[in-house]
């Protein structure tokens, strides 16, 4: 008899541990397996063999129940996933719900399977089956001719052909029909592959990854310096020594351009996960991998959990980009969890960036990452010229509109050229808020403390903190009068003063409304690859690894615009936004331009990113983090209580500061400061929210954390608690 514990799949934290079960069938840890519990049955993970483990005398007098079944037929979770698990466990995760992350979602309770049909081919050879058939039988001859090069699914076949022909063929032994596994197959742009000649950056680069083995290394090149040739060749050695390899970037929408590339060199041995597949597309393309049918895993983060034994390179593109954190249950950060399985599989692990965190150039400058420099664009062409416009001076000229006269005319000049052009605003929408003259009401969420933003294309205001929609005011419900004043202007509202200004140019947008549908991102950047579109206004969707050869200008609108967040990273994101935004111009033959507006054209963020000067803003900024004692010389906890009932999460608040308070009280070096406060925004989804703030040093004593994560819970009703280290948003 086998003894195994098993986690169930329900979300409580009472049940978040093992329950022993027994089998007369031996299982591998990671099987999911259907078990009893209670009256109930339910899913669970095997996450222990106990079989050799002596029973103690209590578990003696136990009727173990047995495992009903297994549910696949073969562990979906791996070993070392069940290391991460652990791992993030310390840091006040669930072991269910990191569990739950290995997975496609819809794995869960076999509400998604494998695609079955029915699939058609010749039983005979061509020429034998045409002799078999009357030449008066021409609906059969087709289909004959059809299935001559290859068989066909029957549900394809039966839109150019009819059912009783097939069936009639099939009945004379001329057809076969069998059942085979129809593939959900995500879509990608169309890539040419291209022949390569690597530069003596790439080829240094590709060495000292090749020859350094197993570690961590940063591969810190300029935007267009052939940092992805450099990935495919470190996947192509990792593929030549039998080995697997991850590759990750930051968005989805990235993933159609990056897989059109990968699957133009690596074919059927790609795979690729991310949430913007169908629940089918996602099982299928995980199944390939769990079955070793594919060997490359690429998405977003996600990707990283593909179910991949004896990886040889997992690769990290855009390092710095904030997507790679997940501030949602359950939180992780993507570099942590990919230093485990780097360390569990020996594997290279590589952050590529133009603009590396400076968390991650820290730790390369101290030699605990290997750091590799590439300075110099992979076509020997020079950076796009970068100019700021001050938008005071055109203010103070009578201009008044959205773009300056540089940038206008350049634009103009681009389009006369036959050229393309990118305009960058990170703000979605035709306006950020709608406001009376009158009487200065704000249209305001009902469920959320924030203002809602105009969308004219549907006559409506969102909010895009909780989705909620509603019809654009006639009259203002407060005063009655109905003359409204616009908030500041969204890429909505360029692209239609773009067409007033340029009503010949054909003008497509990218942001989170128009990418609603599936598969609407790869149609845009497809359309704009393909130059069906003169100019693509979009959010910082368009800062990311885009290669449009036609693209010779880029304009960026309120550079300003992230400069003053309330957050120590504002500078590093502005210059890491700008530089990456600009290098999307001029990547192919034509030299590129880029036009920046902004209403501080003296600020040293500005000026570093006019040169492209990483590494003198890196020096300011580490500086300044160390003087300020801001990560990563520090790290910051956030603690965040939420509830439908403000008393509520008030109490539970006050409940947690107050251990933290004494806490920091009998050890005065645990916490540089300690401070608690309703949020920025004091409620979203119709829940209220209250945060208390730990700045700790670094080091710190492990148990400094584990005592803030211990102290995050409540035993209040209705109330929930989330801790997150170093948050991407203090709001």
């Amino acid at each position: 008899m086998y003894r195994y514990s098993v986690i169930v799949d329900l979300s409580a934290n009472a049940l978040d541990r093992g329950f022993d079960y027994v089998s007369e069938t031996p299982f591998e840890v990671g099987t999911r397996v259907s078990v009893p519990f209670g009256k109930m049955t339910v899913e669970g993970f095997i996450i222990k063999d106990k079989s050799s483990e002596p029973l103690s005398e209590k578990d003696k007098t136990i009727n173990f129940k047995s495992i009903t079944a297994a549910l696949d037929p073969y562990p979906v979770i791996l070993p070392e996933f069940l290391e991460i698990a652990e791992f993030l466990r310390t840091q006040n995760v669930r072991l269910i719900d990191s569990l739950r992350l290995f997975i496609p979602s819809k794995l869960r309770g076999g509400k998604v399977k494998a695609l079955n049909r029915n699939y058609i081919e010749l039983a005979i050879a061509y020429d034998e089956a045409v002799k078999l058939v009357k030449s008066t039988a021409k609906a059969q001859l087709d289909i004959i001719e059809r299935l001559k090069d290859g068989g066909e699914y029957e549900s394809i076949l039966t839109k150019e052909f009819s059912q009783s022909g097939i069936n009639t063929l099939c009945n004379k032994g001329i057809l076969t029909k069998s059942e085979k596994e129809l593939r959900r197959t995500p879509k990608a742009m169309n890539i040419e592959r291209k022949d390569v000649v690597f530069t003596a950056e790439q080829a240094n680069a590709i060495e000292v990854i090749t020859k350094g083995g197993g570690g961590t290394y940063l591969l810190h090149g300029v935007t267009g310096s052939g940092k992805t040739e450099v990935y495919m060749r470190l996947i192509d050695d990792a593929l030549a020594s039998g080995k697997t390899a991850i590759m990750l970037v930051p968005e989805i929408y990235l993933t159609p351009q990056m897989l059109g590339v990968f699957r133009s060199r690596f074919g059927e041995s790609v795979s690729v996960l991310h949430s913007g597949l169908s629940d089918g597309e996602r099982y299928d393309e995980w199944a390939r991998l769990i079955k070793g049918e594919a060997q490359i895993a690429l998405g977003a983060r996600s990707a990283l959990f593909a179910p991949l034994t004896n990886l040889g390179v997992i690769i990290i593109d855009e390092e710095h980009d904030g997507s790679y954190i997940s501030e949602s249950n359950p939180r992780y950060f993507t570099i942590e969890c990919a230093e485990l399985r780097q360390k569990e599989s020996n594997a290279r692990l590589v952050l590529g960036s133009a603009t590396p965190s400076v968390d991650t150039y820290l730790k390369a400058k101290k030699g605990e990452y290997t750091l590799i420099e590439m300075n110099r664009r992979a076509n020997n062409k020079t950076l796009p010229r970068l100019e700021t416009v001050d938008m005071r001076l055109e203010m103070r000229d009578g201009n008044l509109g959205l773009f300056s006269k540089p940038l206008l005319t350049a634009i103009d000049a681009a389009l006369e050229a036959n050229e393309q052009v990118m305009v960058f605003l990170n703000r979605r929408g035709y306006t950020s808020k709608v406001q009376c003259r009158k009487c200065g009401y704000v249209a305001v969420c009902t469920d959320c403390d924030v203002s809602l933003t105009y969308h004219k294309s549907e006559g409506a205001l969102k909010c895009h903190y909780c989705g909620n929609k509603f019809f654009m005011l006639k009259t203002c419900p407060k005063c009655g009068a109905s003359d409204f004043k616009d908030g500041k202007t969204g890429t909505e509202k360029v692209v239609t003063e773009l067409q007033r200004v340029f009503p010949n140019a054909k003008i497509a947008r990218m942001d989170n409304d128009s990418v609603t549908k599936k598969d609407a991102y790869l149609n845009i950047l497809q359309a704009f690859a393909n130059h069906e579109s003169d100019i693509l206004v979009g959010t910082q969707m368009l800062a990311k690894g885009h290669d449009f050869k036609s693209v010779t200008l880029v304009g960026i609108l309120d550079a300003d615009q992230a400069l003053y967040f309330p957050d120590y990273r504002s500078y590093e994101r502005t210059f890491q936004l700008i530089t990456q935004v600009a290098g999307r111009a001029g990547r192919e033959e034509k030299a590129g331009r880029v036009i920046m507006q902004t209403l501080n054209p003296d600020h040293f963020v500005f000026r570093f990113a006019e040169k492209y000067d990483y590494h003198g803003f890196y020096e300011k900024e580490i500086n300044s983090r160390e003087v300020t004692k801001f990560p990563p010389f520090s790290r910051i906890y956030r603690i965040l209580v939420t509830s439908e009932e403000q008393e509520s999460a008030v109490i539970a608040a006050r409940g947690i500061y107050t251990v933290l308070r004494d806490y920091k009280t009998e050890n005065p070096s645990a916490f540089l400061s300690l401070a608690a406060a309703q949020s920025e925004i004091s409620r979203i989804e119709n829940k209220y929210r209250y945060q208390i703030i730990i700045v700790a040093p670094v080091p710190a004593a492990p148990e400094v954390a584990e005592f803030i994560y211990s102290s995050a819970k409540t035993d209040r009703k209705g109330v929930f608690v989330s801790t997150d280290i170093n948050p991407q948003q203090l709001y």
